[in-house]
Protein backbone atom coordinates (compact mmCIF):
# COMPACT_ATOMS: atom_id res chain seq x y z
CA UNK A 1 0.00 0.00 0.00
CA UNK A 2 2.77 2.32 0.86
CA UNK A 3 4.41 1.60 -2.48
CA UNK A 4 1.19 2.43 -4.26
CA UNK A 5 0.96 5.80 -2.46
CA UNK A 6 4.59 6.54 -3.26
CA UNK A 7 4.04 5.63 -6.88
CA UNK A 8 0.98 7.79 -7.13
CA UNK A 9 2.89 10.67 -5.57
CA UNK A 10 5.63 10.24 -8.13
CA UNK A 11 3.09 10.21 -10.92
CA UNK A 12 1.50 13.36 -9.58
CA UNK A 13 4.90 15.09 -9.39
CA UNK A 14 5.72 14.08 -12.95
CA UNK A 15 2.33 15.34 -14.10
CA UNK A 16 2.76 18.63 -12.28
CA UNK A 17 6.22 19.05 -13.80
CA UNK A 18 4.88 18.44 -17.27
CA UNK A 19 2.11 20.99 -16.79
CA UNK A 20 4.56 23.64 -15.46
CA UNK A 21 6.99 23.02 -18.33
CA UNK A 22 4.22 23.35 -20.86
CA UNK A 23 3.16 26.67 -19.31
CA UNK A 24 6.62 28.15 -19.43
CA UNK A 25 7.21 26.86 -22.93
CA UNK A 26 4.01 28.51 -24.22
CA UNK A 27 4.85 31.80 -22.50
CA UNK A 28 8.43 31.86 -23.96
CA UNK A 29 7.08 31.20 -27.42
CA UNK A 30 4.77 34.26 -27.15
CA UNK A 31 7.59 36.43 -25.94
CA UNK A 32 9.79 35.28 -28.82
CA UNK A 33 7.10 36.15 -31.34
CA UNK A 34 6.69 39.67 -29.82
CA UNK A 35 10.43 40.23 -29.93
CA UNK A 36 10.63 39.18 -33.56
CA UNK A 37 7.77 41.59 -34.44
CA UNK A 38 9.55 44.47 -32.65
CA UNK A 39 12.84 43.62 -34.37
CA UNK A 40 11.13 43.70 -37.79
CA UNK A 41 9.57 47.09 -36.98
CA UNK A 42 12.94 48.54 -35.93
CA UNK A 43 14.52 47.21 -39.11
CA UNK A 44 11.85 49.04 -41.19
CA UNK A 45 12.49 52.28 -39.25
CA UNK A 46 16.24 51.90 -39.80
CA UNK A 47 15.61 51.57 -43.51
CA UNK A 48 13.60 54.81 -43.46
CA UNK A 49 16.36 56.60 -41.54
CA UNK A 50 18.99 55.42 -44.00
CA UNK A 51 16.80 56.68 -46.83
CA UNK A 52 16.50 60.13 -45.17
CA UNK A 53 20.25 60.18 -44.53
CA UNK A 54 20.95 59.47 -48.17
CA UNK A 55 18.62 62.31 -49.20
CA UNK A 56 20.31 64.68 -46.68
CA UNK A 57 23.76 63.73 -47.99
CA UNK A 58 22.58 64.61 -51.48
CA UNK A 59 21.23 67.98 -50.36
CA UNK A 60 24.46 68.76 -48.48
CA UNK A 61 26.52 68.01 -51.57
CA UNK A 62 24.24 70.27 -53.64
CA UNK A 63 24.52 73.12 -51.08
CA UNK A 64 28.31 72.73 -50.95
CA UNK A 65 28.49 73.06 -54.68
CA UNK A 66 26.28 76.18 -54.68
CA UNK A 67 28.30 77.76 -51.81
CA UNK A 68 31.55 77.13 -53.62
CA UNK A 69 30.15 78.79 -56.74
CA UNK A 70 28.93 81.86 -54.77
CA UNK A 71 32.28 82.14 -52.97
CA UNK A 72 34.08 82.13 -56.30
CA UNK A 73 31.80 84.92 -57.57
CA UNK A 74 32.30 87.04 -54.39
CA UNK A 75 36.05 86.54 -54.48
CA UNK A 76 36.15 87.56 -58.13
CA UNK A 77 34.07 90.72 -57.44
CA UNK A 78 36.27 91.63 -54.42
CA UNK A 79 39.40 91.28 -56.53
CA UNK A 80 37.89 93.60 -59.14
CA UNK A 81 36.94 96.22 -56.47
CA UNK A 82 40.39 95.98 -54.91
CA UNK A 83 41.92 96.63 -58.30
CA UNK A 84 39.73 99.71 -58.84
CA UNK A 85 40.53 101.04 -55.35
CA UNK A 86 44.23 100.55 -55.90
CA UNK A 87 43.99 102.47 -59.17
CA UNK A 88 42.15 105.37 -57.47
CA UNK A 89 44.76 105.48 -54.71
CA UNK A 90 47.52 105.67 -57.25
CA UNK A 91 45.75 108.59 -58.98
CA UNK A 92 45.25 110.40 -55.60
CA UNK A 93 48.89 109.85 -54.75
CA UNK A 94 49.88 111.39 -58.04
CA UNK A 95 47.68 114.46 -57.43
CA UNK A 96 49.11 114.87 -53.89
CA UNK A 97 52.61 114.74 -55.27
CA UNK A 98 51.70 117.47 -57.78
CA UNK A 99 50.19 119.64 -54.97
CA UNK A 100 53.28 119.11 -52.86
CA UNK A 101 55.45 120.30 -55.70
CA UNK A 102 53.20 123.37 -56.17
CA UNK A 103 53.39 124.18 -52.44
CA UNK A 104 57.15 123.84 -52.47
CA UNK A 105 57.31 126.33 -55.31
CA UNK A 106 54.99 128.75 -53.41
CA UNK A 107 57.11 128.46 -50.26
CA UNK A 108 60.21 129.27 -52.26
CA UNK A 109 58.43 132.26 -53.80
CA UNK A 110 57.36 133.50 -50.34
CA UNK A 111 60.91 133.18 -49.10
CA UNK A 112 62.15 135.20 -52.07
CA UNK A 113 59.51 137.90 -51.40
CA UNK A 114 60.40 137.95 -47.69
CA UNK A 115 64.07 138.48 -48.45
CA UNK A 116 63.17 141.23 -50.93
CA UNK A 117 60.89 142.92 -48.35
CA UNK A 118 63.63 142.70 -45.73
CA UNK A 119 66.06 144.47 -47.99
CA UNK A 120 63.43 147.08 -48.88
CA UNK A 121 62.65 147.60 -45.15
CA UNK A 122 66.31 148.14 -44.45
CA UNK A 123 66.44 150.68 -47.26
CA UNK A 124 63.31 152.44 -45.88
CA UNK A 125 64.84 152.54 -42.37
CA UNK A 126 67.98 154.04 -43.82
CA UNK A 127 65.95 156.69 -45.67
CA UNK A 128 63.96 157.46 -42.48
CA UNK A 129 67.19 157.95 -40.57
CA UNK A 130 68.47 160.30 -43.27
CA UNK A 131 65.13 162.15 -43.20
CA UNK A 132 65.29 162.54 -39.41
CA UNK A 133 68.81 163.87 -39.64
CA UNK A 134 67.77 166.29 -42.37
CA UNK A 135 64.74 167.38 -40.31
CA UNK A 136 66.93 168.05 -37.28
CA UNK A 137 69.36 170.05 -39.38
CA UNK A 138 66.48 171.98 -40.96
CA UNK A 139 64.94 172.72 -37.57
CA UNK A 140 68.28 173.90 -36.20
CA UNK A 141 68.72 176.18 -39.22
CA UNK A 142 65.20 177.60 -38.72
CA UNK A 143 65.87 178.20 -35.02
CA UNK A 144 69.03 180.14 -35.91
CA UNK A 145 67.19 182.24 -38.49
CA UNK A 146 64.09 182.87 -36.32
CA UNK A 147 66.09 183.19 -33.08
CA UNK A 148 63.40 180.96 -31.39
CA UNK A 149 63.69 177.48 -29.92
CA UNK A 150 61.34 174.72 -31.01
CA UNK A 151 59.26 174.92 -27.81
CA UNK A 152 59.03 178.72 -28.03
CA UNK A 153 57.91 178.50 -31.65
CA UNK A 154 55.31 175.87 -30.72
CA UNK A 155 53.91 177.95 -27.89
CA UNK A 156 53.80 181.08 -30.05
CA UNK A 157 52.09 179.20 -32.88
CA UNK A 158 49.67 177.62 -30.40
CA UNK A 159 48.71 181.01 -28.97
CA UNK A 160 48.19 182.48 -32.41
CA UNK A 161 46.10 179.53 -33.54
CA UNK A 162 44.02 179.64 -30.35
CA UNK A 163 43.32 183.32 -30.84
CA UNK A 164 42.54 182.94 -34.52
CA UNK A 165 40.53 179.72 -34.40
CA UNK A 166 39.14 179.81 -30.83
CA UNK A 167 35.58 180.45 -32.01
CA UNK A 168 35.82 177.80 -34.73
CA UNK A 169 37.23 175.09 -32.45
CA UNK A 170 34.79 176.01 -29.68
CA UNK A 171 31.92 175.68 -32.11
CA UNK A 172 33.20 172.34 -33.39
CA UNK A 173 33.74 171.03 -29.86
CA UNK A 174 30.31 172.20 -28.86
CA UNK A 175 28.67 170.54 -31.85
CA UNK A 176 30.61 167.32 -31.29
CA UNK A 177 29.86 167.32 -27.60
CA UNK A 178 26.19 168.06 -28.13
CA UNK A 179 25.98 165.30 -30.70
CA UNK A 180 27.61 162.73 -28.43
CA UNK A 181 25.64 163.88 -25.40
CA UNK A 182 22.40 163.72 -27.35
CA UNK A 183 23.21 160.25 -28.68
CA UNK A 184 24.08 158.77 -25.29
CA UNK A 185 21.30 160.67 -23.56
CA UNK A 186 18.79 159.26 -26.05
CA UNK A 187 20.15 155.76 -25.47
CA UNK A 188 19.99 156.12 -21.71
CA UNK A 189 16.54 157.68 -21.83
CA UNK A 190 15.21 154.92 -24.04
CA UNK A 191 16.66 152.24 -21.78
CA UNK A 192 15.45 153.82 -18.55
CA UNK A 193 12.06 154.85 -19.91
CA UNK A 194 11.48 151.33 -21.19
CA UNK A 195 12.33 149.91 -17.78
CA UNK A 196 10.19 152.50 -15.97
CA UNK A 197 7.24 152.02 -18.32
CA UNK A 198 7.32 148.29 -17.83
CA UNK A 199 6.98 148.85 -14.09
CA UNK A 200 4.58 151.45 -12.68
CA UNK A 201 3.98 152.01 -8.97
CA UNK A 202 2.19 154.43 -6.73
CA UNK A 203 3.40 157.94 -5.97
CA UNK A 204 4.70 158.94 -2.57
CA UNK A 205 2.30 159.59 0.27
CA UNK A 206 3.89 160.21 3.63
CA UNK A 207 2.10 161.11 6.81
CA UNK A 208 3.12 161.22 10.45
CA UNK A 209 -0.39 160.83 11.82
CA UNK A 210 -3.31 158.43 11.56
CA UNK A 211 -6.98 159.25 12.07
CA UNK A 212 -9.20 156.77 13.91
CA UNK A 213 -12.93 157.19 13.41
CA UNK A 214 -15.17 156.97 16.49
CA UNK A 215 -18.80 155.78 16.63
CA UNK A 216 -19.61 158.78 18.83
CA UNK A 217 -17.87 161.52 20.79
CA UNK A 218 -18.83 159.78 24.05
CA UNK A 219 -16.04 157.26 23.41
CA UNK A 220 -13.44 160.03 23.85
CA UNK A 221 -14.15 160.06 27.58
CA UNK A 222 -13.54 156.29 27.82
CA UNK A 223 -10.31 156.65 25.88
CA UNK A 224 -9.06 159.32 28.28
CA UNK A 225 -10.23 157.44 31.39
CA UNK A 226 -10.31 158.57 34.96
CA UNK A 227 -7.57 161.15 35.54
CA UNK A 228 -6.19 160.21 32.09
CA UNK A 229 -5.14 156.68 33.11
CA UNK A 230 -6.36 155.01 29.92
CA UNK A 231 -4.73 157.42 27.48
CA UNK A 232 -1.46 157.35 29.45
CA UNK A 233 -1.45 153.55 29.48
CA UNK A 234 -2.19 153.47 25.74
CA UNK A 235 0.59 155.91 24.88
CA UNK A 236 3.11 154.00 27.03
CA UNK A 237 2.13 150.63 25.53
CA UNK A 238 2.20 151.79 21.89
CA UNK A 239 4.78 154.60 21.90
CA UNK A 240 2.56 157.05 19.98
CA UNK A 241 0.81 160.25 20.95
CA UNK A 242 -3.00 160.30 21.13
CA UNK A 243 -4.44 163.68 20.17
CA UNK A 244 -8.04 164.26 21.26
CA UNK A 245 -9.43 167.63 20.19
CA UNK A 246 -12.74 169.10 19.14
CA UNK A 247 -12.79 167.24 15.83
CA UNK A 248 -16.11 165.39 15.72
CA UNK A 249 -16.07 161.60 15.57
CA UNK A 250 -12.31 161.15 15.32
CA UNK A 251 -9.02 161.09 17.23
CA UNK A 252 -5.49 161.39 15.87
CA UNK A 253 -2.56 159.02 16.51
CA UNK A 254 0.74 160.82 15.95
CA UNK A 255 4.20 159.28 15.57
CA UNK A 256 7.08 158.92 13.10
CA UNK A 257 7.33 155.12 13.45
CA UNK A 258 4.78 153.59 11.09
CA UNK A 259 4.93 150.22 12.85
CA UNK A 260 4.01 151.70 16.21
CA UNK A 261 1.35 153.89 14.64
CA UNK A 262 -0.19 150.91 12.83
CA UNK A 263 -0.17 148.84 16.02
CA UNK A 264 -1.80 151.74 17.86
CA UNK A 265 -4.47 152.11 15.16
CA UNK A 266 -5.44 148.41 15.23
CA UNK A 267 -5.37 148.30 19.03
CA UNK A 268 -7.54 151.43 19.32
CA UNK A 269 -10.08 150.07 16.85
CA UNK A 270 -10.31 146.78 18.78
CA UNK A 271 -10.68 148.58 22.10
CA UNK A 272 -13.42 150.82 20.72
CA UNK A 273 -15.23 147.83 19.24
CA UNK A 274 -14.90 145.85 22.49
CA UNK A 275 -15.90 148.77 24.67
CA UNK A 276 -13.71 147.69 27.61
CA UNK A 277 -11.06 150.38 27.78
CA UNK A 278 -8.88 150.07 30.85
CA UNK A 279 -5.09 149.81 31.45
CA UNK A 280 -4.98 146.00 31.82
CA UNK A 281 -7.15 145.46 28.75
CA UNK A 282 -5.11 148.01 26.76
CA UNK A 283 -1.87 146.17 27.52
CA UNK A 284 -3.43 142.81 26.59
CA UNK A 285 -4.81 144.09 23.26
CA UNK A 286 -1.56 145.85 22.31
CA UNK A 287 0.45 142.63 22.88
CA UNK A 288 -1.95 140.64 20.67
CA UNK A 289 -1.87 143.30 17.95
CA UNK A 290 1.96 143.35 18.00
CA UNK A 291 1.96 139.58 17.39
CA UNK A 292 -0.54 140.08 14.57
CA UNK A 293 1.60 142.82 13.00
CA UNK A 294 4.67 140.56 13.28
CA UNK A 295 2.84 137.91 11.23
CA UNK A 296 1.87 140.61 8.74
CA UNK A 297 5.53 141.63 8.38
CA UNK A 298 6.45 138.01 7.60
CA UNK A 299 3.68 137.85 5.04
CA UNK A 300 4.79 141.14 3.43
CA UNK A 301 8.35 139.78 3.17
CA UNK A 302 7.14 136.54 1.60
CA UNK A 303 5.03 138.40 -0.95
CA UNK A 304 7.93 140.63 -1.95
CA UNK A 305 10.35 137.72 -2.45
CA UNK A 306 7.74 135.65 -4.29
CA UNK A 307 6.98 138.55 -6.61
CA UNK A 308 10.68 138.85 -7.45
CA UNK A 309 11.33 135.10 -7.69
CA UNK A 310 13.74 135.01 -4.72
CA UNK A 311 13.84 131.85 -2.61
CA UNK A 312 15.81 130.49 0.33
CA UNK A 313 15.60 133.44 2.73
CA UNK A 314 15.02 132.51 6.41
CA UNK A 315 11.85 133.66 8.17
CA UNK A 316 13.69 136.21 10.34
CA UNK A 317 15.14 137.93 7.26
CA UNK A 318 11.71 137.88 5.57
CA UNK A 319 10.25 139.53 8.64
CA UNK A 320 12.85 142.32 8.49
CA UNK A 321 12.09 142.79 4.78
CA UNK A 322 8.38 142.99 5.57
CA UNK A 323 9.13 145.60 8.26
CA UNK A 324 10.18 147.96 5.44
CA UNK A 325 6.47 148.11 4.54
CA UNK A 326 6.08 150.39 7.56
CA UNK A 327 9.10 152.60 6.76
CA UNK A 328 9.18 155.65 4.46
CA UNK A 329 11.97 157.79 3.02
CA UNK A 330 11.07 161.23 1.65
CA UNK A 331 7.47 160.03 1.58
CA UNK A 332 8.35 156.92 -0.44
CA UNK A 333 7.45 153.55 1.04
CA UNK A 334 10.77 151.72 1.39
CA UNK A 335 9.47 148.20 0.62
CA UNK A 336 7.58 149.39 -2.47
CA UNK A 337 10.65 151.41 -3.46
CA UNK A 338 12.86 148.30 -3.07
CA UNK A 339 10.50 146.09 -5.10
CA UNK A 340 10.22 148.79 -7.77
CA UNK A 341 14.01 149.06 -7.83
CA UNK A 342 14.34 145.29 -8.20
CA UNK A 343 11.98 145.24 -11.18
CA UNK A 344 13.74 148.14 -12.90
CA UNK A 345 17.21 146.82 -11.99
CA UNK A 346 16.48 143.37 -13.37
CA UNK A 347 15.38 144.85 -16.69
CA UNK A 348 18.51 147.01 -16.88
CA UNK A 349 20.73 144.04 -15.94
CA UNK A 350 19.23 141.94 -18.73
CA UNK A 351 19.89 144.75 -21.22
CA UNK A 352 23.59 145.22 -20.33
CA UNK A 353 24.42 141.55 -19.64
CA UNK A 354 24.79 141.72 -15.84
CA UNK A 355 23.52 138.98 -13.48
CA UNK A 356 19.78 139.74 -13.03
CA UNK A 357 19.43 137.66 -9.85
CA UNK A 358 22.28 139.44 -8.02
CA UNK A 359 20.82 142.80 -9.06
CA UNK A 360 17.31 141.77 -7.93
CA UNK A 361 18.52 140.68 -4.49
CA UNK A 362 20.77 143.75 -4.16
CA UNK A 363 17.85 146.07 -4.95
CA UNK A 364 15.51 144.34 -2.53
CA UNK A 365 18.05 144.41 0.33
CA UNK A 366 19.80 147.73 -0.40
CA UNK A 367 17.77 149.68 2.22
CA UNK A 368 17.11 146.82 4.65
CA UNK A 369 19.12 148.68 7.28
CA UNK A 370 16.31 151.27 7.43
CA UNK A 371 14.09 148.63 9.03
CA UNK A 372 16.25 148.76 12.18
CA UNK A 373 17.96 152.15 12.01
CA UNK A 374 15.71 153.44 14.81
CA UNK A 375 16.88 150.61 17.07
CA UNK A 376 20.55 150.08 16.08
CA UNK A 377 23.31 152.67 15.82
CA UNK A 378 25.01 153.30 12.49
CA UNK A 379 24.01 154.30 8.98
CA UNK A 380 21.39 152.27 7.18
CA UNK A 381 24.13 151.02 4.82
CA UNK A 382 26.27 149.70 7.68
CA UNK A 383 23.25 148.13 9.39
CA UNK A 384 22.11 146.57 6.10
CA UNK A 385 25.55 145.02 5.48
CA UNK A 386 25.58 143.52 8.98
CA UNK A 387 22.07 142.08 8.51
CA UNK A 388 23.05 140.50 5.18
CA UNK A 389 26.20 138.98 6.70
CA UNK A 390 24.23 137.60 9.65
CA UNK A 391 21.82 135.77 7.34
CA UNK A 392 24.56 134.47 4.97
CA UNK A 393 23.59 136.53 1.91
CA UNK A 394 25.91 136.15 -1.09
CA UNK A 395 29.04 138.40 -1.04
CA UNK A 396 28.14 139.82 -4.48
CA UNK A 397 24.77 141.00 -3.11
CA UNK A 398 26.40 142.40 0.05
CA UNK A 399 28.74 144.47 -2.15
CA UNK A 400 25.70 145.92 -3.95
CA UNK A 401 24.17 146.88 -0.59
CA UNK A 402 27.43 148.44 0.64
CA UNK A 403 28.12 150.41 -2.56
CA UNK A 404 24.66 151.70 -3.54
CA UNK A 405 25.48 155.14 -2.04
CA UNK A 406 29.16 154.84 -3.13
CA UNK A 407 30.32 154.56 0.50
CA UNK A 408 32.81 152.13 -1.01
CA UNK A 409 34.00 152.04 -4.65
CA UNK A 410 31.66 150.22 -7.02
CA UNK A 411 33.52 147.08 -8.15
CA UNK A 412 30.93 145.18 -10.21
CA UNK A 413 28.39 145.88 -12.99
CA UNK A 414 25.64 144.58 -10.71
CA UNK A 415 26.46 147.15 -8.00
CA UNK A 416 26.41 149.92 -10.62
CA UNK A 417 22.97 148.78 -11.84
CA UNK A 418 21.65 148.75 -8.25
CA UNK A 419 22.87 152.33 -7.71
CA UNK A 420 21.37 153.42 -11.04
CA UNK A 421 18.03 151.76 -10.26
CA UNK A 422 18.00 153.50 -6.85
CA UNK A 423 18.49 156.86 -8.55
CA UNK A 424 15.78 156.11 -11.14
CA UNK A 425 13.25 155.00 -8.55
CA UNK A 426 13.94 157.99 -6.31
CA UNK A 427 14.07 160.56 -9.10
CA UNK A 428 10.97 159.63 -11.06
CA UNK A 429 8.10 162.15 -10.83
CA UNK A 430 6.01 161.75 -7.69
CA UNK A 431 8.35 159.25 -6.07
CA UNK A 432 9.54 161.41 -3.20
CA UNK A 433 8.66 164.55 -1.33
CA UNK A 434 10.71 166.94 0.73
CA UNK A 435 9.88 169.85 2.99
CA UNK A 436 9.73 173.36 1.54
CA UNK A 437 12.64 174.42 3.77
CA UNK A 438 14.86 171.61 2.49
CA UNK A 439 13.78 172.40 -1.07
CA UNK A 440 14.81 176.07 -0.86
CA UNK A 441 18.00 175.13 0.97
CA UNK A 442 18.98 172.76 -1.83
CA UNK A 443 18.32 175.41 -4.50
CA UNK A 444 20.37 178.03 -2.64
CA UNK A 445 23.26 175.57 -2.21
CA UNK A 446 23.20 174.84 -5.94
CA UNK A 447 23.33 178.54 -6.83
CA UNK A 448 26.10 179.19 -4.27
CA UNK A 449 28.29 176.47 -5.78
CA UNK A 450 28.02 178.06 -9.23
CA UNK A 451 28.80 181.57 -7.91
CA UNK A 452 32.12 180.43 -6.42
CA UNK A 453 33.72 180.35 -9.90
CA UNK A 454 35.44 183.41 -11.37
CA UNK A 455 33.63 185.07 -14.26
CA UNK A 456 30.13 184.01 -13.08
CA UNK A 457 27.76 186.97 -12.89
CA UNK A 458 24.43 185.33 -12.05
CA UNK A 459 23.17 181.81 -11.32
CA UNK A 460 19.56 180.64 -11.17
CA UNK A 461 18.33 177.18 -10.12
CA UNK A 462 15.21 176.32 -12.13
CA UNK A 463 13.02 173.28 -12.91
CA UNK A 464 12.79 172.28 -9.24
CA UNK A 465 16.56 172.21 -8.96
CA UNK A 466 17.12 169.95 -11.94
CA UNK A 467 18.77 172.72 -14.01
CA UNK A 468 20.99 175.66 -13.16
CA UNK A 469 21.47 178.54 -15.60
CA UNK A 470 24.69 180.49 -15.25
CA UNK A 471 25.40 183.84 -16.90
CA UNK A 472 29.10 184.67 -17.31
CA UNK A 473 31.12 187.82 -18.08
CA UNK A 474 31.98 187.82 -21.79
CA UNK A 475 35.17 189.77 -21.13
CA UNK A 476 36.54 187.09 -18.80
CA UNK A 477 35.14 183.89 -20.32
CA UNK A 478 35.58 182.97 -24.00
CA UNK A 479 34.00 180.06 -25.85
CA UNK A 480 36.66 177.52 -24.86
CA UNK A 481 36.60 178.63 -21.23
CA UNK A 482 32.80 178.42 -21.30
CA UNK A 483 32.87 174.65 -21.96
CA UNK A 484 35.54 174.13 -19.30
CA UNK A 485 33.56 176.19 -16.77
CA UNK A 486 30.42 174.10 -17.31
CA UNK A 487 32.39 170.90 -16.76
CA UNK A 488 34.08 172.27 -13.61
CA UNK A 489 30.77 173.43 -12.11
CA UNK A 490 29.15 170.06 -12.80
CA UNK A 491 32.06 168.26 -11.15
CA UNK A 492 31.89 170.47 -8.05
CA UNK A 493 28.12 169.94 -7.79
CA UNK A 494 28.66 166.16 -7.91
CA UNK A 495 31.31 166.33 -5.18
CA UNK A 496 29.64 168.74 -2.74
CA UNK A 497 25.86 168.35 -3.07
CA UNK A 498 23.38 165.53 -2.49
CA UNK A 499 20.43 165.52 -4.89
CA UNK A 500 18.08 163.07 -6.63
CA UNK A 501 18.39 162.44 -10.34
CA UNK A 502 20.48 164.62 -12.69
CA UNK A 503 21.20 168.36 -12.66
CA UNK A 504 21.74 170.12 -16.01
CA UNK A 505 24.44 172.84 -15.92
CA UNK A 506 23.67 175.49 -18.56
CA UNK A 507 26.39 178.15 -18.97
CA UNK A 508 25.21 181.17 -21.02
CA UNK A 509 27.69 183.60 -22.55
CA UNK A 510 25.83 186.49 -24.09
CA UNK A 511 27.41 189.62 -25.52
CA UNK A 512 25.29 192.68 -26.08
CA UNK A 513 26.46 195.82 -27.90
CA UNK A 514 24.38 199.00 -27.52
CA UNK A 515 24.76 202.27 -29.43
CA UNK A 516 22.66 205.43 -29.35
CA UNK A 517 21.64 207.21 -32.54
CA UNK A 518 21.51 210.95 -31.90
Amino acid sequence: MEYIIIFLGMLFGVFLGLITGWFWFSKGKKISLALQTQIHEQERQLDKVETHLAEARGQIKTAEAEAKAQAKEILTEARLQAGETEARLEKEQGRLEEKEKTLDEKVKEVERQRSRLTSEQEEVDHLKAELRDASVQHREALEKVAKLSQEEAKNQLKEELEKEFADFYAGQLKLRKEGLEQEYEDRAKNLMSEAMQRYASEVASESTSTVVQLPSDDVKGKIIGKEGRNIIAFEQATGVDVIIDDSPGAIVLSGFDLVRRYVAKLAMEKLIQDGRIQPARIEEVVIKVKEQVGKMMLEFGKRATEELGITGYPADLLKIIGRLRFRTSYGQNVLKHSVEMAQIGRMLAEEIGADPMIVTEGCLLHDIGKALDHEVTGTHVEIGVEICKRYKVRPEVIHCVAAHHEDIPIASPEAFVVAAADAISGARPGARRESIEEYFKRLRALEDVAKTFAGVQKAYAISAGREIRIFVDTQKIDDLQQAKLAKDIAKKVEEELTYPGVIKVNVIRERRVEELAK
